[in-house]
C-alpha cells in the first residue's frame, strides 16, 4: 500500500466462533516469483523439525516442527477471523513465542502488523490502534498492566488473547483445533508487513510502513559474526530490533532465546547457560552489563557478536567493553524509515572523529550516504550537516501522512533528521538529532557531545543531557547523572569540568543526581520524563 491508501477490510469475513474450522482461502495469490520472508523461515523450519528453535523465558524448548505447525494453525485461525491483505492486526504482547508466530501468520496472509509498545499508556496505545485502522487486536494476558484498559478503550475492535483471559477468545486454544496444513503465501511485495511507531508518545506517533519485498530481500544475507548457527538472546522487546534480529536468526538456521525484559544479571547467566552467540543491546544496557558484579566470573566464550546502537555511545565505555568482552562489538546505525544504514566492526573501533567521537561505521551494501546543508547541497568530508541516505530498506511512507512522507522521502533519499559528517575514509559520525539541539545564548548545544564529555569524568557512570525551556522561552542545559560506584557527584565541579573542556555555553545550568536513568519503552533515555520531573 502507499502512504495515502485508506482502504480497509470492511468486507472481510466476520470473526469466527471458537469452534469454527473454516478452510483458509487467501483473497488473492501472491505475485509470481515473490518469496516472502515468512515462506523462507517456514522452509528453514521444515529442514530439521526436531531441533530447538525457540527457548522461552521459563525454559520451555519449542522445536522447529512445533513452531512451524503453530504458525500454520494461527494462519488458519486468523484467516477465519477476516485477516488478509490490507488488514491491520495490532498486538500488545511480551517476549513469548507467539510474538513471532502470530506476526508470521498475519504476514503470510498479506496483513500488516502493528506492535503496540509495552510501557506506553493505554490511552496512547488506543489512539495508535485507532489511527492504523486496527481490525483485530491480539493481547497478552500475562502482561501485568495495560491489556484490560486498552481493550476497554477500543469497544468496536474484535479482540483475541494469547491464552485464557476475560479479554476475547483464547486465540491459542482456537488455533490448536485447526490442522497444521501448509498455507500458501498471499502477500505481495508491495504489501506492508509492519507499521512501526516512531517519534515519541505526544499525540499519535508517526507510523512507519515497511513493505514485504524489501524486507524479504534484506534477509538474503546473514549477519556477520552472529554465529554458525546463531544463538540469539532477545533480552529486549520483540516489538523492536530484537524481533528483526530474531527473523534473521531463524532465516539462517539459528535459534532464539527469550527473556521477558532486560536484567543484566539474567543476561549474563543466559549467555553462559544457553551458549549465546549474539545479543543486541542499547548503549545504556551495555553499560549495565559492564557494571554488573557477575561479569568477571561469567563464561562469555560462546559470545561472538554484541550488536549495539540506537543512541550515542561513550568512547571510554566502548573501550571498556572491548577489553571486557573481546573483539565482538558491532555498532549499528539505522532508522525505521531507512533500515540498517551503517555498521562498525570490532577492528574498526579505533576510528575516531572530532574530539575522539566514535564512528557508527561505513555504509552497508546497497546504501548511499550524503551529508547536506540546509539548502540541500552535498558537503565535503569533515563538514557536518543533515544525513541523507538511500537504502534498499526505505519505508513505503508514513501511515496516512502524505505531506510528512513527502518531507522525509525525496527522490529516493531519506532525510534522517540526524546531524553528522563523513570522514575521508567514508566513516560516518553522528553528532545529534536536529530536533534534539538545545538552543542557548551564544549557539547550539548538542546533548550527545556533552554526554560523551561527561562520561569521561571519573565520577559519572551514566548521563542524560536535555534542554528545559524557562519562562522567558530560553533553553537551559540540564544533566541527569548516575554516579560511578563509590563516587559522589559534586555539581559545581561537574560544571567546572564542562567549562574547562567545552566552554561556558555547554555548562549545565542544573545537575541532577539519580540512582538510574529512566528509559523509554525502546530502551533509550526518557528525556521527556526527565524534563517533566526535573525541569521545574
Amino acid at each position: 500500500m502507499s502512504d495515502t491508501d485508506t482502504t480497509t477490510a470492511a468486507d472481510s469475513a466476520p470473526a469466527s466462533s471458537a469452534t469454527s474450522v473454516s478452510p483458509v482461502s487467501p483473497a488473492s495469490p501472491a505475485s509470481p516469483g515473490f518469496v516472502s520472508y515468512v515462506e523462507t523461515i517456514l522452509a528453514e523450519l521444515a529442514r530439521e523439525p526436531g531441533r530447538t528453535v525457540v527457548t522461552t523465558a521459563d525454559g520451555e524448548h519449542v522445536t522447529a516442527g512445533e513452531f512451524r505447525d503453530q504458525i500454520y494453525r494461527l494462519t488458519a485461525e486468523l484467516a477465519a477471523r477476516g485477516v488478509g491483505r490490507d488488514v491491520t492486526v495490532a498486538m500488545l504482547v511480551g517476549n513469548r513465542p507467539e510474538a513471532l508466530s502470530a506476526r508470521y501468520a498475519a504476514n503470510l496472509l498479506g496483513a500488516r502488523v502493528d506492535y503496540l509498545y509495552v510501557g506506553m499508556a493505554p490511552e496512547v496505545l488506543a489512539r495508535v490502534a485507532e489511527s492504523v485502522d486496527t481490525e483485530l487486536l491480539l493481547v497478552d494476558p500475562e502482561l501485568a498492566e495495560g491489556p484490560a484498559e486498552l481493550v476497554s478503550r477500543l469497544p468496536g475492535v474484535p479482540v483475541a488473547s494469547f491464552g485464557p483471559s476475560g479479554l476475547g477468545d483464547d486465540l491459542l486454544a482456537c488455533a490448536a483445533r485447526r490442522p497444521a496444513d501448509p498455507v500458501p503465501n498471499a502477500a505481495h511485495p508491495d504489501d506492508d508487513w509492519s507499521i512501526r511507531q516512531t517519534g515519541g508518545t505526544t499525540g499519535v506517533p508517526k507510523g512507519v510502513c515497511m513493505a514485504q519485498g524489501p524486507y524479504a530481500d534484506s534477509m538474503k544475507y546473514p549477519i556477520a559474526g552472529a554465529g554458525d548457527p546463531s544463538r540469539f538472546l532477545a533480552a529486549t522487546s520483540l516489538a523492536h530490533l530484537s524481533g528483526v534480529l530474531a527473523d534473521y536468526t531463524l532465516t539462517w538456521g539459528g535459534s532464539v532465546v527469550l527473556q521477558r525484559s532486560f536484567d543484566a544479571g539474567q543476561v549474563l547467566a543466559a549467555i553462559e547457560r544457553e551458549r549465546i552467540t549474539h545479543v543486541w543491546l542499547l548503549p545504556p544496557l551495555l553499560y549495565e552489563l559492564l557494571d554488573h558484579p557477575d561479569l568477571a566470573t561469567t563464561d562469555l566464550s560462546s559470545l561472538s557478536r554484541v550488536t549495539y546502537g540506537g543512541s550515542p555511545s561513550s568512547p571510554s565505555r566502548l573501550r571498556q567493553a572491548l577489553e571486557a568482552l573481546g573483539p565482538v562489538l558491532y555498532g549499528a546505525y539505522g532508522q525505521s524509515e531507512a533500515g540498517w544504514i551503517t555498521e562498525v566492526r570490532p577492528d574498526e573501533h579505533d576510528s575516531a572523529g572530532h574530539g575522539g567521537q566514535v564512528s557508527v561505521g561505513r555504509p552497508n551494501d546497497g546504501v548511499r550516504i550524503e551529508i547536506r546543508d540546509e539548502a540541500g547541497n552535498a558537503l565535503p568530508p569533515g563538514r557536518a550537516g543533515e544525513v541523507h541516505v538511500s537504502t534498499p530498506m526505505i519505508m513505503s511512507g508514513y501511515w496516512k501522512q502524505p505531506e510528512l512522507t513527502a518531507q522525509t522521502l525525496r527522490d529516493g533519499w531519506v532525510r534522517t533528521g540526524d546531524v553528522g559528517y563523513l570522514d575521508a575514509a567514508g566513516y560516518l559520525y553522528i553528532v545529534d538529532r536536529i530536533k534534539d539541539m538545545i538552543i542557548v545564548v551564544g549557539g547550539h548545544v548538542y546533548p550527545g557531545e556533552l554526554e560523551d564529555l561527561l562520561l569521561t569524568h571519573p565520577a559519572v557512570a551514566q548521563v542524560a543531557v536535555f534542554g528545559v525551556r524557562g519562562a522567558d522561552a530560553e533553553e537551559q542545559v540540564h544533566a541527569a547523572i548516575v554516579p560511578a560506584a563509590g563516587q559522589s557527584v559534586d555539581h559545581d565541579l561537574i560544571r567546572e569540568y564542562v567549562r574547562e573542556h567545552k566552554g561556558p555555553m555547554y555548562a549545565p545550568a542544573r545537575v541532577h543526581t539519580l540512582p538510574r536513568i529512566p528509559l523509554t519503552s525502546v530502551g533509550k533515555p526518557d528525556k521527556k520524563l526527565l524534563r517533566t520531573t526535573l525541569g521545574g
